[in-house]
């Protein structure tokens, strides 16, 4: 719906208040606020009523209730004095007392939109595994057109956001031109998967194409190489990287087509992608939107497990990024992890969340039993790898964590979360005191799309400790132009150092720095 009042829009759709037609930036709860109160506009809402509906029932203070609706009352120019939208009424609640005309979002649908048009698909996604057509082999037994896909389907099974359909429907379907349409309509997936297995000599050559079945359109794609003498080692190796490769695409894929629909038309799943969307932008604006797109979706379908995880890792965000109160956002990270787990205790992402969850409260020996069980739930999950590496790189396992970054980034090249694991790399070659090394990871790692504050200040240190103080002192600058409340402390909150010589030498450089 769509509220009008003075020169202001509430759209609950877009999630958007407007003022005459320009969007004006609200935090989550008080968007959440203003809506309650707009809504229930003929009556009064108790302050128990708003606790319910806009901190979920979670205990807050009257000042926290204060503040918000102070915010509020900026956000459409109003103020406690004035009261001429939202009137205090004293020992009970607010009541919202505007004039307000309420539209359905449809009725300002832009001149070029079209009730013909057909809604953007918004359910969870499901894709079949066709059998690979096989090109030059020289025994007629030869099996690896099947067991690749068989492999496939079994790997990405275990991926419990996406539908994957079984092999005896799947393999229903054979042939070099497999003609998707027939494949969507008999089997009702979004995405399939296909390719083509040429063998020449002893050179084996697999092409991969990930597709979307309405447009034809090719998501991805990809081609490998190999001696035929090692065709069960070439084979595992496909599987994984297909398996992290549909991991990515596939969501990313999602959110740009939630992005191009209405709001108002999708439905969870789509809604979750456009919260998924925002998440990795790493900014505050984008992070408070994300919480509200994944708020809805759990309004939506209370049970929908990823959406939780996809709050524990905002709060995570805004804890790890000073974006808000520290003791708060810890523990909804943790709070929302649990809520996962408990509606889906196989997702990875939710275990994922809970490992990551332990790292705000310092305890990184608690966080790695999660990490370690979210990529024992999915052995080719590239973000629970690079954790278990933030971990171990930490507690001093500066091998171990190298062996599990180098593993996220073959899993996961283009992972939005890249500059996370090259920045790690550059924290374990410091506490190898391989300082050369740590600084050219580091110079990679805040060059890298996405990469806040926190991963500058390693490139920072990281080139102090090298001796560049040109480079150390540029990307200090940086971080004091981008995020000038972040000082040496924060960065030793957001990486616990357990070697305490290790601490003290970052801790000097970064003081020198003006950090």
């Amino acid at each position: 719906m769509i509220y009008r009042f003075a020169e202001f829009e509430l759209d609950t759709g877009r999630f958007e208040l407007r003022s005459n037609g320009v969007v004006r930036a609200v935090e989550p709860q008080v968007f959440a606020l203003l809506s309650v109160l707009i809504e229930n506009r003929s009556r009064v809402v108790t302050r128990d009523e708003l606790i319910e509906k806009v901190w979920n029932g979670r205990i807050v203070s009257d000042s926290a209730i204060s503040s918000r609706v102070k915010s509020a009352r900026q956000s459409i120019g109003d103020d406690g004095r004035a009261q001429g939208l939202i009137r205090t009424v004293h020992g009970i609640g607010f009541s919202f007392v505007g004039e307000v005309a309420a539209f359905p979002a449809a009725s300002f649908a832009g001149a070029g939109s079209s009730a013909a048009e057909e809604p953007v698909r918004t359910s969870r996604p499901s894709i079949a595994v066709i059998p690979f057509d096989l090109v030059g082999a020289t025994e007629p037994g030869f099996p690896i057109a099947d067991a690749l896909p068989h492999d496939l389907i079994t790997d990405l099974s275990r991926l419990h956001w996406l539908s994957v359909i079984a092999r005896g429907s799947s393999f229903r379907f054979r042939g070099a031109d497999v003609n998707l349409d027939e494949v969507r309509n008999k089997l009702g997936v979004e995405y399939c998967l296909t390719g083509t297995v040429e063998i020449s000599g002893k050179v084996m050559s697999v092409s991969v194409e990930l597709s979307e079945t309405r447009s034809q359109r090719v998501v991805w794609g990809d081609r490998y190489r190999g001696n035929i003498d090692s065709v069960h080692e070439i084979r595992d190796q496909i599987v994984k990287a297909v398996t992290s490769a549909v991991e990515v695409r596939i969501p990313s894929n999602e959110a740009q087509r939630a992005l191009l629909g209405s709001p108002e038309n999708l439905d969870a799943w789509g809604i979750y992608h456009l919260g998924i969307h925002h998440m990795y932008r790493f900014n505050k604006s984008d992070n408070e939107v994300a919480t509200g797109f994944f708020k809805r979706a759990i309004a939506m379908e209370p049970g929908f497990a990823r959406a939780y995880a996809g709050l524990s890792f905002t709060h995570f965000q805004s804890s790890f990024l000073r974006y808000e109160d520290q003791t708060d956002a810890q523990s909804l990270a943790q709070h929302y992890a649990s809520q996962c787990i408990e509606r889906d205790p196989l997702d990875p992402f939710g275990h994922f969340t809970m490992g990551r969850a332990y790292w705000l409260r310092g305890d990184l020996e608690a966080s790695v039993p999660w990490l370690e069980r979210a990529t024992a739930l999915n052995p080719n999950y590239a973000q629970a790898k690079y954790s278990t590496g933030w971990a171990q790189a930490l507690l001093g396992s500066a091998e171990t964590s190298q062996a599990n970054i180098s593993a996220a980034l073959v899993l996961s090249p283009l992972d939005p979360l890249v500059y996370g694991m090259l920045g790690v790399r550059a924290l374990s070659y410091i506490v190898l005191e391989d300082t050369a090394q740590a600084a050219a990871w580091a110079e990679r790692a805040a060059n890298s799309p996405g990469a806040h504050a926190l991963i500058e200040m390693i490139a920072a240190a990281a080139h102090a400790l090298n001796g560049d103080e040109v480079r150390a002192h540029a990307w200090a600058s940086s971080v004091h132009a981008r995020a000038s409340h972040l000082d040496k402390t924060d960065f030793i909150r957001a990486f616990p150092f357990r070697d305490e010589p290790t601490k003290q030498r970052i801790l000097s450089v970064l003081e020198k720095l003006g950090m």
